[in-house]
């Protein structure tokens, strides 16, 4: 059983973390996409799961949602239906639907079929997609199929792709653009990531989207990919416009580990610099960090660009206990809460 954080109230079930006074009572939107997004649903699903949107990128253009927006001209649905699979109910039809939107498609030995790779749960969210017309209503009803808490909406209803230049460590070798998220996800081997951008520029935010974080009492963002996964929501004007004009409060939640493949070389400040570079003037009214990830001599640094952002550093053990790559969904729940009620 995770063990609460030294100095915080005993809490050791997700029923006590849910009676706090005014817990449920929280509207949170979280943004962002893959394993990032998923930990931090499966952490707020335990204190606001009533009034809890996920907001998700749309550029992924590889794997299983490659080939479908390719070959579909669609929203890629992989980021979505793991959003979906974190909010699923906790009984075993939540828990078997979420596994049958987890479950990918294996050829028999020798034979490369059609399906190789799939997950069942992307195809189903494009079944819905095709049958009732709209993103949102496709993904409003695999919410209710799968018994899922809370809303999960695309960033955009447009299919957006993003690219960056690359600054080689050698100063010899020249900047390189990238033109593809799944490539982007790597970047950090061949350099440091600058002049990140969405494409394309003009594309809508989803409206429901925009409502959300318009009525939202704390807005998340992070942990996950940086550039792929947090960034994309800060570059689209429309979420940008409402990020900055809510009365939300926001907060983000820092990698376990900031030297990513992304992200080589970045220090945990330097990832917080990246959300000043590309939305200035954006206010951050909390940052929480493991413990374990930003080491002494980085804290001076880090506490310095949290305040740049206006933030305010929560230090909280929510590293998984059984997984240390991974944030422990009542930990993290038990951080959130701190912040939230702080």
């Amino acid at each position: 059983m995770s063990q609460p954080i030294p100095g915080s109230p005993p809490l050791t079930t997700t029923q006590n973390l849910r009676n706090l006074p005014g817990g449920p009572s929280f509207r949170v939107s979280a943004l962002g996409g893959g394993h990032g997004l998923k930990a931090t649903l499966a952490a707020l699903r335990i204190i606001a799961a009533e009034h809890l949107t996920a907001v998700c990128t749309v550029a992924d253009d590889g794997g299983s949602s490659g080939r479908l927006r390719q070959d579909m001209d669609i929203i890629p649905p992989g980021d979505l239906r793991m959003a979906l699979t974190a909010l699923c109910d906790d009984t075993d039809w939540g828990r078997t639907w979420a596994d049958v939107m987890q479950h990918r498609f294996t050829s028999k030995a020798g034979v490369t079929g059609s399906l190789d790779g799939h997950a069942m749960g992307n195809l189903l969210i494009v079944a819905l997609w095709e049958l009732l017309g709209d993103p949102v209503d496709g993904l409003r009803w695999a919410g209710a199929l799968l018994g899922a808490r809370g809303q999960v909406l695309p960033m955009s209803r447009t299919p957006l792709t993003m690219s960056g230049l690359v600054q080689p460590e050698q100063a010899e070798k020249q900047q390189g653009r990238i033109s593809s998220q799944a490539e982007l996800a790597h970047a950090g081997k061949l350099g440091r990531l600058t002049d990140v951008q969405i494409h394309p520029a003009e594309a809508e935010a989803c409206a429901e989207a925009v409502t959300a974080i318009e009525l939202s009492d704390w807005i998340v963002f992070g942990p996950g990919s940086w550039y792929t996964s947090v960034l994309p929501h800060l570059l689209l004007e429309d979420l940008r416009s409402a990020l900055n004009e809510t009365e939300a409060k926001r907060c983000v939640v820092m990698n376990l580990n900031a030297d990513t493949g992304e992200t080589r070389g970045m220090s945990p400040a330097e990832h917080l610099d990246v959300i000043a570079h590309y939305a200035p003037g954006l206010r951050i009214d909390a940052v929480v960090a493991d413990l374990g990830s930003v080491s002494e001599a980085e804290q001076e640094e880090f506490a310095a660009a949290a305040e740049r952002l206006g933030a305010e550093i929560t230090y909280a053990r929510v590293r998984s206990k059984d997984r240390p790559d991974v944030h422990d969904p009542l930990r993290l729940a038990i951080a959130f809460n701190e912040v939230f009620h702080g």
